[in-house]
């Protein structure tokens, strides 16, 4: 089985979850909204099931799916320290900053 980094390696199946943050949507919207045949779409949307990172609910003939964010917590766990790095650098460019002086500004033409 992928890894959940693995899976998310595909940029439509990040867009897929996009979509889906905003709520469960039917595989037809998913066709329409990523302009991807609905073979492609449903073959995404198992590799996501299988990673665990959607769910479906049958309702008739349609299928809804919806963001399972649990997986992402690996994701999460794994950028923490490089947020930290990041966040020291800011705070550090921003003393940096703080610390110049003003220059005045330029005479209008």
């Amino acid at each position: 089985m992928a890894t959940t980094f693995e899976v998310l390696a595909e940029p439509r199946r990040r867009e897929i979850l996009d979509i889906l943050r905003a709520g469960e949507r039917p595989v037809g919207d998913l066709v329409t909204r990523l302009a991807l045949s609905q073979p492609a779409v449903s073959k995404h949307l198992r590799v996501l099931r299988e990673a665990g990172l959607v769910e479906v609910r049958h309702d008739a003939q349609r299928r809804w799916y919806r963001l399972c964010p649990e997986p992402l917590a690996e994701i999460d766990t794994w950028l923490a320290p490089y947020r930290r790095f990041w966040n020291q650098r800011l705070d550090a460019l921003e003393r940096r900053l703080d610390e110049m002086p003003d220059e005045p500004a330029a005479p209008s033409a």
